[in-house]
């Protein structure tokens, strides 16, 4: 019979002793121990690992075990037991230790990315050397480059001996190329030619432009791939499909990779019937709604998957917060037929013990707080806890906002919810640069902070000069001015307007005054708005005013005093307040004058947008806008109110508001000047193509885009009727970035119908607006 392993080494190691130290052949008592030899090992080292202590009786079956625990800890090359009478005397020899490790030649993998591995396995500065580990960390380096497919790779090394028992590792990486897919074969296939079934793969094999395709070959990218064709088969019915085999070939030269995936595609599986089972808190007929995976459809693991997440959503919705529901499929091989059984654990009924924010560096926790509408002490429902996470993000002052939801220690029916925000510029330092004949660059500045100190308030205060106008103002916005949601705000404004330098006919406003607005939310997502304004306008002409403008003026004067009164409705289901990606957003507002006002008017406004998701990394915004405004009590509608287009935020690829009607140039003009004069009627439209740049990594704060945009004004006191003739067209491309200062817009586009007296514009640039 063989001995067992123990009692083996325990034999080998007495004999060890017995011939090693053959005055231990007699037992004896240890008076006192004496360990020679240490150097940076401590004695309380070798004491605490030694199972020897002054005063026991020591034969050879002890010290073979006491040799035994000394290597065991690792830090010696020898050991030496040794008698000096009754005194133990324990020589060793301490393995070196790393002084310096360094990396030569590595590229693809970092320095740090290697020296946290290598610390992991115990090879790091100051740890004890061990040989063994450092050819077993060789090996490890050299599997890594080849699952890169760099096959090539050459790893060495080298140990060199310092003073003070100390060693200075060097690895030298000869990391090579990485090879090429020369050719990818799919073999087994019918249902689906291989063309089809290589659009699933991220890899593909060298083509004719090479830096256009993923031709190098990696171990992780094609063990994706692969898993994404098993998806793509299961998610069309065919639910017995098999990868048979998976071969990857390499070259004499190991510059190239034959890969051969061999596959079993089996028979399509269509939906016989599916059936809701299990504990059924809530009525199968609520869940059903809930399962896309129909009768006579063909089977899919992704709407099955995708059925059973919907219904966890709404057992979480009822505060079965940890609800199991599980897709069965029960096959009938005979009919290729698949009936799938719902099976419903729902769980314990979860309450919210605590909500938690992390993050919220500048903002302060009650602005956070007093967006959930899922409350501490409730029922958890995933419904609120997710629509808390929306209106966060509508704030607009978050780029990423993260949930967990933690059980509670010692509790099955509790969780606490935790937001991590990441929080992004809530304030802007605008600045605005447009570029055309005549006007040369405009500058103008403003300082904003739509989140004061952390309040969640808005602060504005704006002195910006240019050719175009110099505007003074202070505003200041509290979106909880009570604690059940009403806002109010206030503002302070002067502007001295040259509209000639704007592109508009030669003449100035003077406009100071004061506004005070109340916001009532209906419900989450619905605001009604009101407003009261009170200004004070005069009007200065230049030496050829227009004849509309003198025309106006002689009948009106150039002093005008304005009173009136706005009614908003607002509704948005916007998940962000820079950037959004989801959601719309409707906007209706009416102006009207007020008694004491010197000319009478209202001014009716739609704006809308909605964003549509196409597909992964792609979105579609439609943005809208309609304004009218007309003269009451049969006044004449003031040319100063009147609306313009072109530019950022209307019509891109034109300049700055020169679309529409033009004006009539004075009798006396020498120069017969017609510039854009405006008009009360607005129709403007565009349509976004949002799609995600490839060696962007963060995206919340970056967008680009290629639009198409169209609109303009008209005049229906002057004949200039809405058509869609008269409407302007443009496209082009344009990228956001959302800096620490402010958002910074760029829009390269071409018009497409400009008309004699329009002013294309190909650049357009903004700091501090985005469109």
């Amino acid at each position: 019979m063989l001995m067992k392993f123990p009692r083996f080494i325990s034999v080998v190691s007495l004999l060890f002793c017995a011939l090693i130290f053959p005055k231990f052949a007699a037992a004896f008592v240890v008076s006192d121990i004496r360990v020679e030899g240490l150097q940076r090992v401590s004695a309380g080292t070798v004491f605490s690992a030694l199972p020897i202590e002054v005063g026991d009786d020591v034969d050879s079956v002890l010290l073979a075990e006491a040799n035994r625990s000394l290597f065991k800890t690792g830090y010696f090359d020898q050991i030496q037991i040794g008698r000096d009478g009754d005194v133990l005397v324990v020589r060793v020899d301490e393995r070196p230790t790393i002084a310096q490790l360094t990396f030569e030649g590595n590229e693809a993998i970092q320095t740090e990315q290697l020296q946290d591995g290598l610390k992991q396995s115990g090879l790091a500065e100051g740890l004890i050397f061990k040989r063994a580990v450092l050819e077993k960390i060789q090996l490890e380096l050299t599997r890594q480059y080849i699952s890169q497919g760099r096959y090539g790779v050459e790893v060495e090394a080298k140990a060199e001996q310092l003073s003070r028992n100390r060693v200075e590792i060097t690895i030298n990486v000869v990391e090579g190329e990485v090879a090429k897919i020369k050719k990818i074969n799919i073999i087994g296939n019918s249902v689906y030619p291989e063309d089809i079934l290589l659009r699933q793969f991220e890899l593909e094999a060298t083509g004719t432009i090479t830096f256009l395709s993923d031709d190098q070959y990696s171990r992780e990218k094609l063990s994706g791939d692969l898993e994404r064709l098993k998806t793509f088969y299961l998610d069309n019915g065919y639910i017995k499909f098999e990868m048979l085999s998976v071969q990857v070939a390499l070259t004499p030269d190991r510059k190239n990779v034959f890969i051969t995936i061999s596959i079993k595609e089996g028979a399509q599986y269509t939906v016989s019937d599916y059936r809701i089972s299990g504990d059924l808190v809530v009525p199968a007929d609520e869940l059903a709604p809930f399962v896309v995976t129909k009768p006579y459809s063909v089977f899919s693991r992704k709407m099955m998957n995708a059925s059973t997440e919907g219904m966890s959503i709404r057992l979480g919705n009822d505060g079965y917060a940890f609800a199991n529901v599980n897709g069965i499929p029960e096959i009938d091989d005979e009919n290729n037929l698949v009936s799938i059984v719902y099976m419903i654990d729902p769980g314990k009924r979860t309450y919210v013990n605590r909500i938690n924010f992390y993050g919220n560096v500048g903002t302060q926790d009650q602005v956070l707080r007093r967006e959930m509408v899922q409350m501490e002490g409730a029922l958890a429902s995933t419904f609120r806890i997710e629509h808390s996470k929306i209106r966060l993000e509508r704030l607009g002052f978050f780029k990423d906002i993260r949930i967990e939801t933690v059980p509670v220690p010692g509790t099955s029916d509790q969780i606490d919810v935790n937001y991590t925000v990441e929080e992004q510029p809530s304030g802007s330092i605008g600045a605005s640069i447009g570029f055309g004949g005549g006007t040369g660059v405009i500058f103008g500045a403003n300082l904003s902070q739509s989140n004061f100190i952390g309040t969640g308030n808005t602060v504005s205060f704006n002195v910006s000069r240019s050719d175009f106008q110099d505007s003074y103002s202070f505003s200041f916005f509290d979106p909880y001015f009570t604690v059940n949601g009403v806002s109010r705000g206030f503002s302070l404004f002067f502007k001295q307007t040259d509209f000639l330098a704007g592109n508009v006919s030669d003449y100035i406003t003077d406009i100071f005054g004061a506004s005070l607005r109340f916001g009532y939310p209906i419900d989450d997502i619905t605001r009604l708005g009101f407003e009261i304004r009170a200004e004070n306008q005069t009007i200065h002409t230049g030496l050829y005013p227009a004849q509309e403008i003198s025309s106006f003026l002689n009948e009106n004067g150039n002093q005008f005093h304005t009173n009136s009164t706005s009614f908003s409705w607002t509704r948005s289901t916007l998940n962000g307040g820079v950037l959004a990606n989801r959601g719309a957003k409707n906007r209706l507002s009416v102006q009207v004058t007020l008694p004491g006002t010197d000319v009478n008017f209202i001014v009716a406004s739609y704006i809308g947008e909605k964003y549509f998701r196409l597909t992964d990394g792609y979105l579609m915004r439609l943005r809208t806008r309609l304004a009218y405004g007309e003269g009451l009590g049969g006044e004449e509608y003031p040319f100063y109110e009147n609306f313009y287009a072109g530019g950022f935020g209307s019509v891109r690829g034109y300049r700055d508001n020169t679309l529409g009607p033009k004006s009539t140039p004075a009798e006396l003009d020498p120069f017969k000047t017609s510039d854009a004069f405006g008009g009360n009627i607005l129709v403007e439209g565009s349509t976004e193509l949002i799609f995600e740049l490839p060696f962007i990594e963060d995206h919340s704060s970056f967008r680009s885009l290629v639009y198409l945009d169209g609109g303009n004004v008209f005049d229906s006191a002057r004949g200039y009727d809405v058509s869609v003739r008269g409407l302007r067209f443009s496209v082009g491309v344009s990228v956001i970035w959302v800096t620490a200062m402010a958002p910074l817009t760029f829009s390269l586009g071409k018009a497409l119908n400009p008309s004699p007296g329009d002013f294309p514009e190909r650049f357009q640039f903004t700091l501090g607006t985005g469109f």
